[in-house]
């Protein structure tokens, strides 16, 4: 099993594993340290555990609770990819749900998790500006509600939330050009990375991470119009760390080019005259 680890941080680890076993291969068993949710993107297979056996394909969720023992197999095909959130003990106590979620073994494919599993999947790829914790964060919450049957009730936020979420933005927008992640704006808003999620966003109605790239695209845009500042500088200045990721990013925002859109601003109105003729 070929495993890549694609966020680290004191709430979470993200890791994708592929698998390339197949009917003639020996079953082999995991042990689980903590709590964990993988959601299965293709392929098959067996999972033996405590809670029963489970037939897991695309869109399935293997859910881990501390020392759980699963054996997995794979009879009918050969091979599987799944995205697997581990999370601290510190952020499973703040969902707030009840334990015994956790030692269901596996959840089948349930549209409200699988739409959150593939928005991971965006995320990990780069495609997206919410963040990866930011969605581990989400999904976990959402896994909880899902099983538990009790959704939580999102409160009604205080002058004093509204307080720290603006001066969290503030904080964001000014050192954006910085390497921000989730758990370093909790810190300065003094705040648990989960609880800071939720105020932020019931606040504000954009996750933190959003908002540091929408952030670093207002500062790009900026640049773009009143510099003559090289397109992959102003990358790396605004705070991207690559420009494949920026030319993108501000593709998917603007619908043009970083390099197009510093034409318009110019005079070239061609430009935004053949995009007004796309839409």
């Amino acid at each position: 099993m070929d495993a890549t680890r694609l966020l680290t941080s004191r709430s979470m680890t993200v890791s994708e594993f592929r698998c390339d076993a197949g009917p003639d291969d020996k079953p082999f068993a995991e042990c689980r340290s903590g709590h964990s949710i993988a959601y299965v993107r293709s392929g098959s297979f067996g999972c033996h555990c405590r809670a029963g056996f489970f037939e897991l394909v695309a869109g399935s969720v293997l859910v881990g609770a501390p020392g759980d023992e699963y054996t997995c197999t794979h009879e009918h095909v050969s091979g599987d990819v799944c995205l697997s959130f581990f999370f601290s003990e510190d952020l499973v106590d703040a969902l707030a749900g009840r334990r015994e979620v956790w030692g269901i073994g596996a959840t089948p494919p349930l549209p409200e998790l699988m739409v959150l599993g593939e928005l991971a999947q965006t995320a990990a790829d780069g495609n997206s500006d919410l963040g990866l914790d930011e969605i581990g964060q989400i999904f976990a919450g959402r896994f909880v509600d899902v099983v538990s049957g009790k959704p939580r009730k999102q409160a009604a936020p205080t002058a004093r939330d509204r307080r720290r979420a603006v001066e969290a933005a503030l904080w964001i927008d000014e050192n954006s050009h910085t390497e921000v992640d989730l758990e370093r704006a909790a810190r300065q808003a003094g705040l648990s990375p989960f609880h800071f999620l939720r105020l932020f966003s019931n606040v504000l109605g954009v996750t933190p991470h959003q908002y540091l790239v929408r952030s670093r695209l207002r500062h790009a845009a900026r640049m773009l119009v009143d510099d003559d500042i090289a397109v992959t500088d102003i990358a790396y200045d605004v705070g991207f760390g690559d420009l494949s990721n920026f030319v993108r990013t501000f593709h998917r925002a603007a619908g043009m080019s970083p390099t197009k859109f510093r034409q318009a601003s110019r005079g070239e109105r061609k430009i935004l005259q053949e995009r007004r003729a796309l839409n």
